[in-house]
């Protein structure tokens, strides 16, 4: 047995006007609040061996290395000495799109905010570490648990948003149609369950991907959408005080919404869920995955697989800019490798199901300008060779078929570092305003505007183990990852690998080589390159490598740590309200005024 503990904590950081995470959008704003949001802590421990794991899963669109470090430092202030480290504890969003932004360091995720908000920070670190200090009080012996099952094809739950890119992997040799969307995802749920020694069911965690976008980017309230609804169903009905997580999984890709409706317009996306009231839509997608997870737990103990061996643990971070990649997972290739982050055209295009960015005509033209930037970089590398051309070379090759809209890591858009000159004006689409204004307040002038170091980490709970890390992985792109990771920690009695996406930090997606080239939204946001997969198979072959060797005699090794940021640095690029949103606060004070 180990001693568990459960806890559940108020997460809503609400500030009036700034924006949410997710749709990218500057008009998606806080305006008020749908349902509250919540972090969700599970401590595991074995007090005789003096080991400790932490699993908290929070109501939010994306971890960022910023939060992690500050509920760190809290739990150190807190409680010292008490074992959280980086390598015990795992923070994981559920991904909602309907929450708070403005909790990241870097740049280019706080532009449609606008800015870093310190009092949305310090409320996020202030619950998640409630949510812990909860769980750790709540301690008793108690069991865990595994077990899963799958959706039945008719469930309406989850649904491949991308069609043409899922279709390129040659697994797939039924090939999708409108009509069989259903069949192109992850539609099992992997649940760990927690019991008291005395009975007594103490809370669960599940593990199933789809996307937390059933609310809309039209939509002005928080929400914790489908998965949040799932939990406060459960809890519900459990009563007392059962926590019940829904954490994210395996949903680069998938969708909760499979209805065409004409009737809306293109800046939200035309597909609706179960109903044209989107948060009708994710209460009954909520109540879906809600039920599933009954299922599961009343799955008879004899079919289940009971943990009560080792807990371990390993984090490493890694310069994804510079993996070079094993060839088992490249198909040979021995020149296959990583470069600097770019965000592709096709990323900031949106997704065409859960939410369209720029307008396709603007999509297009931009492609053409990018196309002859390409030509123009290329030509001038060919005559000044040296470094420049190295450079150069090593951009398009690794980043392979995509337009290069953003390099976040150099700090470049549309191939100018100056981006007060960008070409395109800011009165034809606010978010170009947004990024002239990022550029002129900026004081990270000497860091990159997305993270280059990121970590990639592992539990293991006895013969389970999770793989976490950073992204969002799309449904085949995760079968080839857990099925390189299962086969290496076979070795090490591990049974069932859990895919444990957007934890502890946040860069973007991992498609597979074959989905990347054709440039949808997911490759556009694949921001190392083509071989992103094959990156993060070999960065957690490694690990796995490490981590059957016996705890003291290992060795993880970090190619770098993250860069630190000042307060200053920070307050360079505060949180404000944009020129739009104080129009739009004066014309309804005024108009509240005519009223009276």
């Amino acid at each position: 047995m180990y001693q568990i503990g459960c806890g559940k904590a108020d997460i809503t950081a609400f500030v009036k006007g700034a924006g949410m995470l997710g749709y990218g959008l500057y008009f998606h704003t806080m305006e008020g609040i749908e349902t509250s949001l919540f972090a969700r802590a599970f401590v595991i421990a074995d007090e005789a061996k003096g080991t400790k794991l932490t699993i908290v899963n929070c109501e939010l669109g994306f971890i960022t290395i910023a939060l992690k470090k500050g509920v760190l430092a809290e739990l150190e202030r807190r409680r010292p000495n008490s074992g959280y480290t980086e390598e015990t504890l795992m923070l994981t969003a559920q991904h909602t799109h309907s929450g708070p932004g403005g909790f990241s360091y870097y740049g280019i995720y706080n532009i449609s905010i606008p800015g870093f908000v310190p009092e949305i920070y310090k409320k996020l670190v202030t619950g998640i570490t409630d949510a812990i200090e909860q769980a750790e009080a709540n301690k008793v012996l108690g069991t865990i648990s595994f077990a899963k099952s799958e959706f039945a094809l008719d469930k309406n739950v989850a649904f491949n948003r991308s069609l043409l890119q899922y279709n390129q992997n040659p697994e797939v040799v039924e090939k999708l149609t409108p009509e069989t969307t259903n069949k192109g995802v992850n539609r099992e749920m992997a649940l760990l369950k927690f019991t008291a020694a005395d009975g007594k069911e103490l809370g669960s965690i599940n593990w199933f991907g789809v996307h937390t976008t059933s609310a809309s980017n039209d939509l002005n309230k928080i929400c914790s959408d489908n998965k949040g609804y799932a939990s406060l169903f459960l809890e519900e009905e459990k009563g007392g005080d059962y926590v019940g997580a829904f954490a994210q999984g395996i949903c680069g890709d998938v969708t909760p919404r499979f209805k065409y409706n004409p009737k809306r317009k293109f800046q939200r996306g035309y597909w609706d869920g179960e109903f044209e009231d989107d948060y009708k839509s994710a209460q009954y997608n909520g109540k879906l995955q809600c039920e599933k997870a009954k299922e599961i737990l009343d799955t008879p103990v004899e079919k289940t697989l009971q943990l009560n061996g080792v807990l371990d643990c390993g984090v490493q971070y890694v310069d994804f800019t510079r993996v070079q990649c094993d060839p088992a997972f490249t198909n040979g290739n021995l020149d296959a490798r990583t470069g600097s982050a770019v965000m592709g055209m096709a990323f900031l295009g949106g997704a065409y199901v859960d939410g369209p960015g720029a307008h396709p005509v603007l999509v297009k033209a931009a492609g053409g300008i990018l196309t002859l930037i390409k030509y123009f970089e290329k030509t001038k590398a060919f005559f000044l060779k040296g470094e420049y051309k190295q450079i150069i070379d090593l951009k398009y090759k690794t980043q392979g078929n995509k337009k290069l809209a953003i390099e976040t890591n150099a700090r470049r858009i549309f191939g100018t570092k100056h981006i007060n000159r960008l070409i395109v004006p800011a009165w034809l689409d606010p978010s170009i305003y947004l990024l002239k204004q990022f550029f002129l307040k900026d004081g990270h002038r000497n860091k990159p505007w997305s993270a280059r170091i990121l970590p990639i980490q592992m539990f293991r709970i006895d013969t389970v183990a999770l793989v976490a890390f950073p992204f969002e992985i799309t449904t085949i792109a995760a079968k080839r990852l857990k099925e390189s990771v299962e086969k290496r920690l076979k070795e090490k009695g591990v049974k069932e690998v859990i895919i444990v996406p957007y934890a502890n930090s946040y860069s973007g997606y991992i498609t597979t080589f074959e989905e990347y080239q054709v440039q949808m939204y997911e490759g556009g946001h694949t921001v190392f390159g083509e071989w992103s997969l094959a990156a993060l198979q070999t960065k957690f072959d490694e690990l796995c490598k490490a981590m059957l060797v016996n705890k003291e005699d290992r060795n993880i090794l970090h190619d770098d740590l993250p860069p630190e940021f000042t307060e200053d640095e920070l307050n360079q690029f505060p949180f404000y309200k944009a020129a739009w949103y104080a129009r739009k606060e004066r014309r309804a004070a005024k108009k509240n005024k005519s009223k009276v």
